[in-house]
């Protein structure tokens, strides 16, 4: 009798890929003087990192930026605002791509998996570096679609900052809700772009009124649109008071001009914009207090005399705050308005070392570092993503993982570009690195130069904690806040075809549970043994349920649950929401995430964990028992 294996998956998990595409590396071979790039493979790119034209710069300026010119930043939203799309042409204007990639031709730089291009989704996260305008950006281009949740999540943990893309025709959606919560959660500062300005029924006013009602955020608008759908050409700068317009006979959007709004010129829109300039003025003094006390002494009598330097300094310090949250728009697709996003991304988002992680102090200048994601190479093994908070880390280096207990050592260190990479000699604090040879390390494990160095920040934090009578466990001060994974909700028993091909599924699941870790599996003794001549009692999951719902449709979705065997247990009040708390068997939850979807109009989210099991009655265990036999 074979082995049966018994998996478990989680409902919102990340589709595991068996096949991973070959990376192709470039190589730096090259001295502090002078750098050597490889042609690359397929798409076509332009020059290495820091290279700008002819321009070659030092091997030192090229790996580690300043750290204040880092930014981690993130892309999220709805499945189909155009994510993707907006990040190809990030790629593209920042000179990493010479072609411009379509998610529906399927050659796009970050969707570079099969089951990605096939499906014209993201499923899992892509990580990307470039440079713009003298600024490290490290982004990241997650998944939209609510199945893939858990890959939002444990990438939103290492970020810094994040666009949030919206459907100008669309404007907050259902997963834009979940997203959102997501990034409130880390505390995550945000900037808007609302995209598909070209789309017919794009609404600029609409999009930013249903950011404020449904996301209960106050929008700073430092852009609006010259006009919409079909007539939208490009936008208007209201913090420099200037109109940038793209030259139609541009088929990459790379050209366009600024000018400055004059009256005898465009007396209307110039009207239009001192307006919005003057209310956002107001807005941002009314968050800040520094900017409020600036305005009042020098220029309360002449709002235009304020020079856009100190209004840029002080959204950028409510932007950090998150007691508001930047607006922009464009299209990506038409190929409108990146340039001035990704001004905004260096501009108003935080480098790394203006977010504040409290752990950093306990190891001073010491190594820590995230493991956030790790993918399987048929080459080259497992491939680490990490994000750095603080020391250097080098190839050939020894780490010691917190959460394995284990020394693993660094074979390689690569620069993350999609399924292209960049081999450098080290990478400093606030960087994000991909690892080449660690063989034990997972998603959500905390790395240290050393067990000495662990043991040395631990003494510090219980030093910490006693002076401001704290009673914190020892490993929670030692490890990072890794991604919080509920209990699996789905099952189920596989086994290989012979004994010989046995070792070979175990290597892969136990891949497979490295990468994505809402992945469980475990050996079931008793399997086969799949019970004929025992007494039955078939006994079913029962779910924990949570839906979050507005107050209009807790009706229907009350209805919906009852006849799904559901037992509330009580329906809570939170902000204009209500919570339903309750269990269900899991059997009447199939397709739950569909159908809430369509009694809601998309508003409302839910949460699934196992509780317990329960005895089914006799007539549905008869009914299942037969239907699994063949007999119905």
């Amino acid at each position: 009798m074979l082995t049966n294996l018994r998996i478990f998956a989680m409902s919102h998990q990340t589709i595991p890929s068996v096949y991973i595409n070959n990376i192709c590396c470039y190589k730096i071979r090259a001295s502090l003087k002078r750098l050597k790039p490889h042609v690359p493979l397929g798409r076509n790119c332009s020059s290495l990192p820091g290279l700008i034209g002819n321009d070659i710069k030092s091997l030192h300026s090229i790996i580690n930026p300043p750290i204040a010119k880092i930014r981690n930043i993130g892309i999220m939203a709805h499945i189909d605002a155009g994510k993707t799309t907006t990040t190809e042409r990030i790629l593209y204007y920042s000179g990493y791509t010479r072609s411009l990639g379509d998610v529906d031709d399927g050659d796009t730089v970050t969707d570079f998996m099969a089951q990605e291009r096939e499906r014209g989704i993201t499923i899992q996260s892509a990580a990307v570096t470039f440079d713009w305008k003298g600024y490290r950006v490290n982004l990241i281009d997650t998944p939209g679609h609510v199945d893939f949740t858990l890959e939002v999540e444990r990438c939103l943990r290492v970020l810094d900052g994040a666009v949030a893309v919206f459907d100008a025709s669309a404007g907050v959606e259902a997963q834009t809700l979940t997203v959102w919560r997501q990034a409130d959660k880390h505390n995550i500062p945000r900037i808007c772009f609302l995209n598909k300005m070209d789309k017919t029924g794009a609404s600029f006013k609409y999009a930013v009124e249903s950011i404020r009602e449904k996301l209960k955020a106050k929008p700073l608008l430092l852009q609006l649109p010259i006009g919409e759908a079909k007539t939208f050409k490009g936008v208007v700068d209201v913090v420099m008071k200037e109109k940038l317009l793209w030259n139609c006979n541009s088929n990459d959007g790379k050209d366009f001009e600024r000018k400055p709004l004059l009256e005898m010129n465009d007396p209307e829109l110039l009207k239009e914009t001192t307006e919005a300039r003057n209310a956002l003025i107001e807005q941002v003094a009314d968050l800040d207090d520094e900017f409020a006390d600036l305005v009042l002494e020098e220029f309360s009598e002449n709002f235009d005399l304020l020079p856009a330097e100190k209004l840029q300094t002080a959204i950028h310090r409510v932007t950090l705050a998150q007691t508001a949250v930047p607006v922009l728009c464009g299209s990506a697709l038409k190929n409108k308005g990146i340039q001035p996003l990704l001004d905004a991304v260096t501009m108003y988002l935080p480098s790394p070392e203006e977010r504040n992680y409290e752990f950093l102090q306990w190891y001073k200048d010491d190594l820590c570092a995230l493991a956030f994601k790790v993918l399987h190479d048929k080459q080259r093994g497992p491939l680490v993503f990490m994000r750095i908070y603080s020391g250097t880390i080098k190839p050939q280096l020894a780490i010691h993982n917190i959460n394995g207990n284990c020394t693993e050592r660094i074979s390689r260190l690569l620069l993350p570009f999609a399924d292209q990479h960049v081999e450098i000699p080290s990478l400093t604090a606030g960087n994000i690195a991909l690892t080449v040879g660690l063989k034990h390390t997972a998603t959500g494990d905390t790395i240290v130069s050393s067990k000495s160095s662990a043991l040395a920040a631990a003494r510090r934090a219980e030093r910490e904690g006693e002076k401001k009578h704290r009673q914190n466990n020892e490993a929670e001060r030692l490890l990072l806040a890794g991604v919080e994974i509920p209990e699996p909700v789905f099952f189920c028993t596989i086994e290989p075809p012979s004994l010989s091909k046995q070792p070979d599924l175990e290597h892969a699941l136990k891949c497979l549970q490295r990468e994505d870790p809402s992945l469980k599996v475990r050996l079931d003794p008793d399997s086969g043994q799949a019970l004929k001549k025992a007494d039955k009692q078939v006994l079913e999951p029962l779910m924990n349920l949570e839906v979050t719902v507005a107050r209009d449709y807790l009706s229907p979705v009350l209805a919906d649950l009852a006849q799904r065997r559901g037992n509330i247990q009580e329906i809570q009040t939170r902000q204009d929401n209500k919570v339903v708390i309750g269990f269900v068997p899991l059997a009447e939850i199939m397709g739950y995430s569909t159908v809430l979807r369509t009694l809601t109009s998309g508003s409302a989210t839910f949460a699934l964990e196992l509780s317990t099991y329960q005895a089914m009655n006799p007539q549905d265990q008869n009914t299942l028992l037969n239907r699994r036999s063949g007999l119905t």
